[in-house]
């Protein structure tokens, strides 16, 4: 998990997490949180599309997917408590 932690924002940065915004307002943790949650259902529902109908992943295993999931999971945890990219 730490590792595609570490890879995943060294390709994107905090920012993409905090949408841009300095997470000091109820709004920008909303805003947040929201695009936290739209990541987490795409890998939900690649989770399903894989397993439910039996396709082979293209780009990334199912374990990987599932390793992203639970990354978002912690990151959101981060920023309800206002602890992101401090």
């Amino acid at each position: 998990q730490y590792e595609t932690f570490c890879i995943k924002q060294s390709n994107y940065g905090p920012g993409n997490i905090s949408v841009g915004t300095s997470l000091t307002t109820d709004d920008d943790i909303k805003l947040s949180l929201t695009g936290l949650w739209f990541r987490m259902n795409d890998k939900i529902q690649r989770i399903l599309n894989i397993v439910n109908n039996h396709v082979k992943p293209n780009n990334e295993s199912l374990e990987d997917s599932w390793t992203d999931l639970s990354n978002y999971s912690i990151i959101s945890i981060l920023v309800h408590r206002g602890k992101w990219a401090k």
